[in-house]
């Protein structure tokens, strides 16, 4: 990222630009360099669903620099930045699969966090967020389900049923991102507590232990083959789950609208990200370019690699401005204000991520499908986002009918 150029356009604090250049280097010497030992870690049957305890040696690294829960724009228990200000840090994270849980940033951890703290009380918070901002211990959030189109959050069917001090929870979800992480303690549930309530106020949000009886793990979900242990993205079966009426959040029917308050930020933290692992596949394209001959010259001699490499830059650029706009927009202006454009960098980031990617595969060629590069890791990734946090054809749609009512 050019940041003298970007800078003139959105103007970061001095902290931003002081800590972007320090996670640019922790990032570049000490975690790219920790792939390889990570992926050895994730290929031995015997261990692949533990934690490598080279990650908890890292994130005490960053944690000590104080490169930790940067996207927590509360001061009192994260950095204290702007969304505008975290955005090209998450870019950073975004260049490696491992890196924003060295940073203490990844998702869902994120959300469920921001969760914690705005919508949870005193009680609530105390036997979670603070191991979760420690860095102790997962979290999950729990909304998709395998029977109905979650992408409307109205259709989201499972019962939370109200059984004297207690909730009673019945049914499944699935793509339950790090449910299968040995450190997963919390899930945060959204189910149906009012089934004739107004559409949007049927559903709320409880609090779910992991050990909690009938909470079970039915399997891990692949994406192209990709297990993603030993975080995974789980389905899991709720059967005759108790919990406390206290572990309620907020209240009775409000879980669509923490929901939305929740993904406001994370979804500019996933496109940032994408942008980041897109920038680094770039990189990749151009390196091959340079080095790889075919038909007596470098493959960067030949017009389709001069395009791949022209059209990727393109659409990079394009993406990061974007998103940097929703960032600024989304500060100035709260989740509602910037709506259209988080909607619109959440059509178009994904997107780009994968034709990006897509390109290095290409110039890759049959090692690009390969574990030797991070590439199709990389894809699998990219793609899955254009689903997570809503489908394109969502934010397509409600895009058009926001322009159309003017």
């Amino acid at each position: 990222m050019n940041t003298g150029r970007i800078a003139t356009l959105f103007p970061f604090s001095d902290r931003s630009r002081a800590l972007q250049a320090a996670v640019a280097r922790f990032v570049a010497e000490r975690i790219v360099p920790a792939e390889a030992a990570f992926h050895a870690h994730a290929a031995d049957p015997a261990v692949r669903w533990t934690i490598p305890p080279l990650l908890e040696s890292l994130k005490a690294e960053a944690k000590a620099q104080g490169l930790w829960n940067l996207f927590l724009p509360d001061p009192t228990h994260g950095a204290g930045l702007s969304n505008l200000d975290y955005a090209p840090i998450a870019e950073l994270t975004g260049r490696s699969l491992f890196a924003p849980e060295i940073f203490n940033c990844s998702a869902p951890d994120t959300g469920n966090m921001e969760v914690l703290l705005h919508f949870a009380t005193p009680e609530q918070r105390a036997p979670w967020l603070p191991r979760l901002l420690a860095g102790e211990i997962r979290s999950a959030f729990a909304m998709t389900e395998p029977d109905v189109a979650s992408s409307d959050a109205t259709n989201i069917a499972l019962p939370i049923v109200r059984d004297g001090d207690e909730f009673v929870i019945n049914g499944r979800k699935w793509w339950t991102t790090g449910g299968g992480d040995p450190r997963c303690e919390l899930l945060i549930v959204m189910g149906v507590t009012d089934p004739d309530g107004p559409a949007h106020r049927r559903q709320s949000m409880v609090l779910v232990p992991m050990a909690t009886p009938g909470v079970r793990v039915v399997r891990p979900l692949t994406v192209f083959g990709y297990d993603d242990a030993p975080n995974g993205h789980v389905e899991i079966e709720f059967t005759d789950v108790r919990v406390p009426v206290a572990n309620l959040l907020r209240d009775s029917g409000s879980g669509f609208e923490i929901a939305q308050a929740r993904l406001g930020p994370g979804r500019i933290h996933h496109c940032m990200r994408l942008i980041g692992l897109a920038q680094r596949a770039l990189e990749a394209i151009v390196e091959r370019a340079r080095t790889r001959e075919a038909f007596g010259r470098p493959l960067g001699g030949h017009g389709m690699a001069q395009e791949a490499i022209a059209r990727s830059r393109c659409e990079i650029e394009q993406a990061r401005l974007l998103t940097l706009q929703a960032a600024a927009a989304l500060d100035a202006h709260g989740n509602k204000g910037a709506k259209d454009l988080i909607g619109m960098i959440k059509i178009v980031a994904p997107r780009m991520a994968c034709d990006v990617i897509d390109r290095a595969m290409q110039i890759h060629g049959g090692g690009g499908l390969s574990q030797d590069h991070f590439l199709a890791q990389a894809y699998a990734g990219a793609r899955s986002l254009r689903l997570a946090d809503g489908p394109d054809e969502v934010h397509l749609a409600a895009l058009a009918r926001s322009m159309l009512k003017g």
